[in-house]
Order: structure tokens, then C-alpha cells, then sequence
């Protein structure tokens, strides 16, 4: 049976709200392609995305934001789906708080996230006398933030799998290490690597909280072009934003289709 029609006014008003979220966005992007400096239209050119290729300092800060945002991805993807198998697989007393202190990075301020890590890593240097490097102080803080992103993803779709399988495996002679990589991984892996593209992302886009960490020669992108963007609006910064929105809506595109697209095996 096919489905009912849309009414004419939800449609109204779901138009006007993808507009009011993406109209600036497009603005952003079509005068990346401005040849005027100013918000004027002059006409169409590439010479501000062949200005950033003359940018050293852009180069750097994109390479600090990989750098970080890698790191960062493999450790919450490995710690994260290993929180997820412990509270998906396992009954143990103060697991329904454990489950609920999952969201607790999720749904707090980043800045409150960001001057509780500055203080700890205070507390670390004055009082430890351990000084950690910046590039280390962002990686860590930018672990205690995707954890749960990627915890919350994966034990969706630990919820969707069949515990048969897995019983199985080691009723045929699996031991349960084996059991988890021959059988649980495989189906899991889709679930695994949605919530890593999402640790990335977020990792990547991040400002509040390395704007509070960062020191010399660890500025990532999002800081270089706050900056930039202080400094003097220029029209490099459109393009260097412009890519960063494709880069992120890709990555976004990639995890939702994942999660979406690949069925679990029964």
C-alpha cells in the first residue's frame, strides 16, 4: 500500500527549515568562487583556492588537524567498542550508571569539557610535575570526547546481533577471543567504522576545546582559521572553509550509510 501524501503545509515548513540550516552554507560556498574581496559579486574564479596552495601555515595546520584527528579516532574506536562489549555483553552492579555517565561527554558544554582537561593537565604539570606535550594534550582530550560517540554507535549495533552465532563458534571449539574475531567483529565492523568516521569529524572540527589546549606549533585548522577569521575576513578563508564542509559532509554521508546499509547476518 502506498503511502499517504504529504500535506502541503509540513512540506512548506520542512523546505523552510533545510533552508534556514543550509542557505548560509551555500552563501559560504558560492562566494569561495567570488572574485571580488568583498561581498559583492564580481564573478567566478579559483584564485582563492590557488592561494591556498601559497599558504605554508594552512599546510601545517591541516597536517596537525590528521595527525590529531587519527590518532585520536584509532584510540576511541578501539576503547570505545570495547566499553560497548562490556555494557552490551556483561551484567556487573553500577552498569545502568556506567551506562548513563556514556552520554555525560555527549550532552555536557564543551566548554566545561575543555577547562575541566585544562585543569587536570594543570594539576598534572604543578603538582606531578608531568608536563605533556600539547600535540598529547589534544589527542587525550580529544579521546575523552569521541569515546562516547563511538560507544553509543557500536552498542546499537551490538544490540541488533545474534549472541547464537557467537555461542556457536565456541561450542564448535572456538575459544571466545577467537569467537569475537572470526564471528562478532565481521558483523560489527560496519558499526566500528561509522562510529571511528565520526570520531573523526568531530575530532577534526573541533575548536572550544583545542583553542584551550593548543600551544606553539600545535594550532590545528579549525584554530588557524578562527584566527584568520579575527585577523581579516579574507576570501581564502571561504575556500579553506568550503573544503573543510565537503571534507566533513563526505565523512558524515559515509557513516550514515554504513550504519544504513549494511544489514546484520543471521
Amino acid at each position: 500500500m502506498k503511502g499517504r501524501a504529504l500535506p502541503p503545509w509540513l512540506i512548506a515548513i520542512t523546505a523552510a527549515v533545510y533552508a534556514f540550516l543550509h542557505i548560509p552554507l551555500l552563501v559560504l560556498v558560492a562566494f569561495s568562487f567570488n572574485d571580488s574581496k568583498f561581498v559583492n559579486w564580481e564573478g567566478f574564479t579559483f584564485r582563492w583556492y590557488q592561494e591556498l596552495m601559497e599558504k605554508d601555515a594552512l599546510f601545517e595546520a591541516l597536517w596537525v588537524s590528521l595527525e590529531v584527528g587519527i590518532a585520536s579516532t584509532v584510540l576511541s574506536a578501539v576503547l570505545g567498542t570495547l566499553l560497548a562489549m562490556g555494557l552490551a555483553r556483561h551484567r556487573f552492579a553500577g552498569r545502568t550508571v556506567m551506562e548513563s555517565l556514556v552520554y555525560v561527554p555527549v550532552v555536557t558544554p564543551e566548554i566545561m569539557v575543555g577547562v575541566s582537561l585544562l585543569l587536570l593537565f594543570g594539576w598534572f604539570r604543578l603538582d606531578l610535575g608531568i608536563d605533556l606535550p600539547p600535540m598529547l594534550k589534544i589527542i587525550i582530550a580529544h579521546v575523552a570526547f569521541n569515546i562516547s560517540f563511538v560507544t553509543i554507535v557500536v552498542r546499537a549495533r551490538l544490540e541488533g546481533m545474534d549472541r547464537n552465532l557467537e555461542e556457536a563458534a565456541m561450542m564448535l571449539g572456538a575459544d571466545e577471543i577467537t569467537a569475537f574475531w572470526r564471528v562478532t567483529v565481521p558483523q560489527l565492523w560496519p558499526g566500528i567504522l561509522s562510529g571511528a568516521l565520526l570520531a573523526f569529524t568531530m575530532s577534526f572540527d573541533d575548536y572550544v576545546i583545542t583553542s584551550l589546549l593548543t600551544g606553539a606549533g600545535s594550532s590545528t585548522l579549525p584554530i588557524l582559521v578562527y584566527n584568520m577569521a579575527a585577523k581579516n575576513i579574507e576570501p581564502t578563508i571561504n575556500a579553506i572553509s568550503t573544503v573543510i564542509l565537503v571534507g566533513t559532509t563526505l565523512l558524515i554521508y559515509a557513516s550514515e550509510r554504513l550504519t544504513r546499509d549494511q544489514p546484520l547476518k543471521h
